[in-house]
């Protein structure tokens, strides 16, 4: 389950189908994350084909990352089956 989120656009989009605060272009796909992440009781409920789920290192340790496209990722923290700082970024 999803207990917060780091991007308000991307909390919008979640709660309210507002695309405004994402590309929308991924509006497909970010739904398809954000509602496997919501029913994912373990990270390896996210390790499906094309996700390129990894877990982040140095001072994002602790954080995983999916492909959404291109340089776009949705980035989190996943404790206890919740899905924390939940994220939505271009990383170059």
């Amino acid at each position: 389950m999803i207990k917060s989120f780091e991007h308000r656009g991307l909390e919008k989009f979640f709660y309210e189908g507002d695309k405004r605060g994402i590309q929308s272009a991924h509006s497909e796909k970010v739904a398809d994350i954000l509602d496997r992440l919501d029913a994912s009781v373990k990270i390896q409920d996210m390790n499906y084909p094309g996700s390129n789920l990894h877990k982040l290192k140095s001072k994002l340790k602790g954080v995983w990352s999916i492909k959404v496209s291109g340089n776009w990722r949705i980035t989190f923290k996943f404790i206890e089956g919740n899905g924390y700082v939940v994220d939505y970024k271009d990383y170059h």
